[in-house]
């Protein structure tokens, strides 16, 4: 009976072994690499914290009479995409002074219309009233409206979103 050799060389079957092991190792290194990458990309992707939204032409405002304006932000969290609906009003009180109002109810997140029959934003819901200065009147909201801090650039109003 021979006896296994004690030397240092390989043989045939391991150097096949590692050769299979190596090149399917750098196969899946080649292959999984861009596959992680894909999946915690959207976790590593800078969010944007805070941005002016243009609202227009200052003349397309009417002095002393609070007009709405609508317009749709799509925020990206990882994966998900969420489109959230903004109302404002612009009351514009003289040439260049503004006041910009959010168009949420302070109580339960109603949405607020004008009505200048009364001059008075009224929330349907639960029947608040604030005057057109923000200011709650009556009903159950705990707060004025809230306002948005604004710039008038080249004529243009932009409006400091914030989150």
């Amino acid at each position: 009976m021979s006896k296994p050799s004690s030397s240092s060389q390989l043989d045939r079957r391991d150097f096949v072994k590692m050769v299979m092991a190596f090149v399917g190792s750098l196969m899946g290194i080649i292959l999984g690499l861009p596959l992680v990458s894909y999946l915690i990309s959207p976790a590593l992707r800078a969010q944007k914290e805070d941005d002016w939204v243009q609202l227009g032409v200052l003349k397309n405002y009417p002095m002393g009479v609070p007009t709405i304006y609508n317009f749709n932000r799509t925020k990206v969290n990882g994966w998900e995409k969420t489109v959230i609906s903004y109302g404002i009003y612009v009351w514009r009180k003289s040439e260049t002074e503004l006041v910009v109002f959010s168009n949420v109810c302070t109580h339960l997140s109603c949405r607020v219309s004008w009505h200048t029959e009364v001059n008075e934003y009224i929330c349907p819901c639960h029947d608040g009233h604030f005057g057109i200065d923000g200011e709650v009147l009556k009903g159950p909201p705990p707060r004025s409206l809230d306002k948005y801090e604004y710039k008038i650039q080249d004529g243009n109003i932009l409006i400091h979103l914030e989150g």
